[in-house]
């Protein structure tokens, strides 16, 4: 069965910084594209950023927030990360991280009906 376990949302003043984790359990982490999403109340989910496995890859990250937010993963861990940092009133949100299967190393996965597996969220608030 597989689960994965988003922490380290909170409540957090604007110009700060968070970093959220995606805990997973009952896949091979190292061969799942990961993702984050974000959704609002009455919104569909946001892509925030996204980050593939294996090499031939990078990255990728919404324009509304490049430069501000990373992606990284442990694959020792089976974990993948969110570090947020400048944080905005704006970026308030439950955020959820999405992990997919791909055959091809290095794919990027933006479209958030491209992947079978979510977490439950964790909520992020910014204050302004």
């Amino acid at each position: 069965q597989v689960q994965l376990v988003e922490s380290g949302g909170g409540l957090v003043q604007a110009g700060g910084s968070l970093r959220l984790s995606c805990a997973a359990s009952g896949l091979t982490f190292s061969w799942h594209a990961m993702g984050w999403f974000r959704r609002t109340p009455g919104k569909d989910r946001e892509f925030v950023g996204a980050i593939p496995w294996g090499v031939g890859g990078s990255t990728h990250y919404a324009d509304s927030v490049k430069g501000r937010f990373a992606i990284s993963r442990d694959n020792a861990k089976n974990t993948v990360y969110l570090e947020m940092n400048s944080l905005k009133p704006e970026d308030t949100a439950v955020y959820y991280c999405a992990a997919q299967w791909t055959t091809a190393q290095g794919t990027i996965l933006m479209d958030p009906r491209r992947y079978n597996y979510w977490g439950q969220g964790t909520q992020v608030t910014v204050s302004s």
